[in-house]
């Protein structure tokens, strides 16, 4: 049985059992989520304990985004984290999480979380990493699961628990993408049906891209599919390495992620994908690889 939790008191109440594992989710679940917590479930497997959190944290969200537009669904949050394996829901309320009003002391996301879109949504990433260090200490997880769509997060999230010490293995769980290849996310139900068939150029330009052989290709082909996109305004298509999300540039080798980042209306939506890339310093043709599963229009895998 699933029980709904509300407070830290609650929360340490809990019994625990075996290894614990932790989904941390601003609400508003999808399908998306619900691998996540599937996924945790696996991990966890019968003898141990699976906690969603749902809070919408105000400190990763800038002076004109949505925090107030940001749906609040608890009801429908907590039956499907019910149905996709989770033995209790937290759902604090802000003045739980934050007890005296906005927190004097944060972490600093640094460089790494002044790029791409901490350059977009400026002290974004401080926000999000001061909750999920609270969070982290409220829930005490043996591991925590996070979806590679939130790339940057990701990262920032591996790097903060490697340098500040804290007691926990995070996991990366693959992209959920609807049929015709549109990443899940909770955003996507502020699209207009003419706005969502627009927003499909994102995973078109990252499936496009994937199939060229080297980072310069890679990077000019999404970006010129997504130039000429109608219905979209461009933010950023950038080829990172994944460690820092500094630029992977035309001579790299090893993990690359192709990220996106554009307005659909008044919606912003970003994407990517992980890739691999072979040996370019001998001026061989080399292979890009992906284990994003192939989409109805595209086959990204190997280079042709």
């Amino acid at each position: 049985m699933t029980v709904l939790v509300r407070t830290g008191a609650e929360l340490a109440a809990l019994d625990r059992t075996g290894r614990r594992c932790v989904v941390m989710t601003m609400g508003a679940l999808h399908d998306g989520h619900a691998t996540l917590i599937r996924t945790a479930r696996e991990r966890a497997g019968a003898e141990g304990q699976v906690i969603v959190t749902v809070f919408v944290n105000p400190l990763q969200f800038g002076a004109n985004e949505d925090l107030d537009r940001y749906p609040r669904t608890l009801d429908a949050d907590f039956a499907l984290a019910q149905e996709a394996g989770a033995d209790a829901v937290f759902a604090p309320a802000v003045d739980e999480v934050y007890p005296g009003g906005d927190p004097r002391v944060r972490l600093s996301a640094g460089p790494m979380g002044e790029r791409l879109e901490g350059a977009t949504r400026p002290g974004h990433f401080d926000g999000m990493l001061t909750v999920v260090a609270k969070l982290l200490h409220l829930t005490a997880p043996d591991l925590a699961f996070f979806g590679q769509k939130d790339a940057q997060q990701l990262a920032l999230i591996r790097r903060m628990v490697l340098d500040l010490n804290f007691p926990v293995e995070i996991v990366a769980v693959p992209t959920v993408r609807e049929a015709d290849g549109l990443a899940r996310s909770s955003r996507n139900r502020y699209l207009s049906p003419e706005e969502r068939s627009a927003s499909l150029a994102l995973s078109q330009a990252l499936f496009a891209g994937a199939r060229e052989t080297t980072p310069a290709a890679v990077r000019e082909t999404a970006h010129r599919l997504l130039k000429e996109a109608p219905g979209l305004e461009l933010d950023y298509v950038a080829l990172v390495d994944p460690a820092d999300f500094t630029d992977a540039g035309d001579r790299h080798t090893g993990d690359a992620v192709l990220a996106v980042a554009a307005r659909v209306g008044t919606t912003r939506l970003i994407d990517n994908l992980p890739l691999t890339f072979g040996d370019v310093t001998t001026g061989v043709t080399t292979d890009v690889t992906t284990d994003v599963p192939q989409d109805p229009q595209h086959t990204p895998g190997a280079a042709p």
